[in-house]
């Protein structure tokens, strides 16, 4: 895994499961709850199970908020949990530990979200601009960005994927995750409408990240995305960088550097300071913790769009 991942300490390896919702507020156990008990891979996978399963589910999550889910080691304790859950839903190639451990599990409902929608290759070609970064992706997904819950559109065919599962592997509770995906699935539309209409009207269609997260995000709403991904966070950026970053800000307007919440902020501080702009936070969304600009997706992704219309000038 790229440099820049290593900032974030790893939790502890058997430290107990950490409850994301109402329904699971404790550290129980993945499995034998008399629920239909879901394991979900980090949080926009869980958020899907808690949003469709409702009061149905048990959900637990493998990865801790404000762990980085990309450095994910699974733990034996984990791994046990894994095998006595109903079901699993995970994003394959995105966090390899996870890959192993669902292989290895014999769980009847394994949930791959990144076969319920299309997965596109976004990497040094995004907009056009010469990306003097690694790949992050194809060390992820074979080429393929993985980061498609970042897509209010892509999110939704991923949720009705796993609503179609749930009512398949728990026919009892069938009508309500029938009606909770439905649910849901309107909230994304609704939230993709207040991005297609945020961002129409913009200065500039350019921003610049710390991370490749938003490839899905941009293309979704006719944007670039010029990510510096692959510089150690710990280190200056080059010079040559620096200065193609400079050319490519006053060509096209930009004014922010990007980064996330579960990172340094070192890199866009030190790009933002030479080249004469501002920073903010663009939140991948893979994790809520209590930096977070918001409480669930939702309020986060709402946070995002402000973000982008402040940084790109919408009118």
């Amino acid at each position: 895994m790229n440099v820049r991942r290593r900032l974030i300490p790893a939790v502890a390896a058997a430290a107990a499961l950490a409850a994301l919702s109402a329904c699971s507020t404790d550290s129980a156990a993945a499995g034998n709850t008399d629920k239909f008990d879901v394991v979900a891979s980090f949080y926009p996978m869980a958020f899907l199970a808690e949003q469709i399963g409702g009061d149905h589910v048990h959900v637990t999550s493998l990865t801790q908020p404000g762990q980085e889910p990309h450095d994910l080691e699974i733990s034996a304790k984990q791994t046990a949990q894994l095998q006595e859950s109903d079901a699993v839903l995970y994003l394959k190639n995105l966090q390899p530990s996870v890959d192993e451990a669902v292989a290895q599990s014999g769980v009847g409902t394994t949930i791959d979200a990144a076969t319920l929608t299309s997965l596109e290759e976004h990497g040094n070609e995004v907009g056009g601009h010469a990306a003097e970064h690694d790949d992050e992706h194809g060390e992820e997904a074979g080429g393929k960005d993985p980061h498609i819950w970042l897509d209010p559109v892509k999110y939704a065919e991923v949720a009705q994927g796993v609503g179609a599962a749930f009512e398949k592997a728990d026919p009892d509770h069938a009508a309500a995750y029938k009606a909770n995906t439905a649910a849901l699935v309107k909230r994304l539309d609704a939230l993709n409408t207040q991005f297609e209409d945020g961002l129409r009207n913009t200065d500039s269609k350019v921003f610049i990240t710390t991370h490749a997260a938003f490839g899905y995000l941009a293309e979704r709403y006719g944007l670039t995305e010029e990510a510096i991904n692959g510089l150690d966070p710990e280190s200056e950026p080059s010079a040559n960088r620096v200065r193609d970053l400079e050319r490519m800000a006053k060509a096209d307007g930009v004014t922010t550097v990007f980064y996330e919440t579960l990172v340094s902020d070192k890199t866009a501080k030190t790009i933002a300071s030479d080249a004469g702009l501002k920073t903010d936070v663009l939140d991948p969304i893979e994790g809520i913790t209590a930096k977070s600009r918001g409480k669930d997706y939702f309020s986060v992704q709402e946070a995002n769009l402000k973000a982008l219309q402040s940084a790109l000038g919408a009118k």
